[in-house]
């Protein structure tokens, strides 16, 4: 169910209600912890938290005229989805998000390579995601992606 919305503004207002609380609270704890050079905007119908080509001219190796994706949100008909490329790609990461997760929600973690998902809106955990966002600078995340997946 991808948006069709071109600014994340349009996004957050086509949501239906319950799905678009939890949306907002998500973005606002990702920009609130998301590091200095990272920009928001929409990409594949999602909201996406990109490094801007000024910042990594060569851009996304799939489509270099793309910013390089780092995180993105979605909200799904079930439920709300969060892509994390750090942890995909970075297994230091991955197990330390995977060791603190139950600290942090009573539910199973519900992930694939780099997607969480939430089947209800009340069970993000907003504290841990925030903290998983801080964890990757704009340098890291170029240097993490030319050393790992650029072809």
């Amino acid at each position: 169910m991808l948006s069709k919305a071109t600014t994340p503004q349009q996004y957050l207002a086509a949501l239906p209600d319950e799905q678009g609380v939890a949306v907002k609270a998500l973005r606002d704890v990702i920009i609130s912890n998301l590091p200095k050079g990272f920009s928001e905007r929409m990409e594949y119908g999602m909201l996406a938290y990109t490094v801007p080509l000024t910042i990594y001219p060569a851009g996304y190796h799939c489509k270099p005229d793309q910013p390089l994706p780092f995180v993105s949100i979605a909200s799904q008909k079930n439920g709300i989805s969060f892509y994390h490329m750090g942890i995909y790609a970075m297994p230091d990461l991955l197990n330390w998000f995977v060791s603190e997760y139950p600290k942090h929600s009573t539910k199973k973690l519900d992930m694939g390579k780099s997607c969480i998902r939430f089947k209800k809106p009340g069970d993000i955990p907003y504290k841990l995601i925030g903290e998983l966002i801080k964890k990757v600078s704009v340098k890291e995340w170029i240097n993490v992606y030319e050393k790992n997946i650029k072809k």
